[in-house]
């Protein structure tokens, strides 16, 4: 399970084998979400609050290019 970063305890990350759109998955203290990158579509949430959410959708857009960039040099999309 790759990690692209964590942010205040927020794990964003993907799966080894994960498949096309790009997206991300964030996961902190048994909760989890899932987003498409491009453009940024929440695709489910399991425990997060709104006030998660709103930092989580806040920290993929700031940085859609390093997730977009991390999941091209992982699956070889170069």
């Amino acid at each position: 399970m790759p990690t692209i970063f964590i942010f205040f305890g927020f794990r964003f990350m993907f799966y080894s084998n994960d498949h096309d759109p790009i997206h991300v998955h964030v996961i902190k203290d048994g909760s989890e979400a899932k987003y498409n990158v491009k453009p940024m579509e929440q695709i489910y949430n399991h425990g997060f609050k709104k006030h998660d959410i709103t930092l989580i959708e806040s920290v993929i857009s700031e940085n859609e290019e390093i997730i977009i960039e991390r999941w091209k040099e992982y699956f070889n999309k170069r």
